[in-house]
């Protein structure tokens, strides 16, 4: 089950934690564009663990691969998509993944509001 979550909230409670809830925002993010697509292999606890061992650089594909998954699944409960892995990963090279976070929040948000 899809959960509809304030984007402003989920950015203040990031920076008042100190970055610590965006931990959880990217599970959930994971987890929730998993359910959305139907994929199985997807799991957000998995993507923080490989985003660990690798220092951040599979941070960079993760945001690729949620903008390939939350488009492909979109597109699947017949939602308007567009494809914004590209911008994703050009935003996440460039440091700014907490607005990747919030676009991919506001495409839950989208299906979330549809579904329930």
């Amino acid at each position: 089950m899809l959960k509809e979550r304030n984007i402003a909230i989920q950015v203040i409670l990031s920076i008042v934690t100190c970055g610590l809830y965006t931990i959880v925002w990217f599970i959930s993010l994971t987890d929730d564009a998993a359910y959305i697509n139907d994929d199985h292999s997807l799991s957000g606890l998995k993507a923080f663990l490989f985003s660990l061992l690798t220092c951040g650089i599979y941070t960079i594909y993760w945001n690729y691969k949620m903008g390939k998954t939350l488009y492909e699944g979109m597109r699947k409960r017949g939602i308007e998509a567009s494809d914004n892995s590209l911008i994703y990963l050009i935003l996440s090279i460039l440091g700014l993944g907490i607005v990747n976070y919030c676009i991919m929040q506001n495409d839950i948000n989208k299906v979330a509001t549809q579904t329930n």
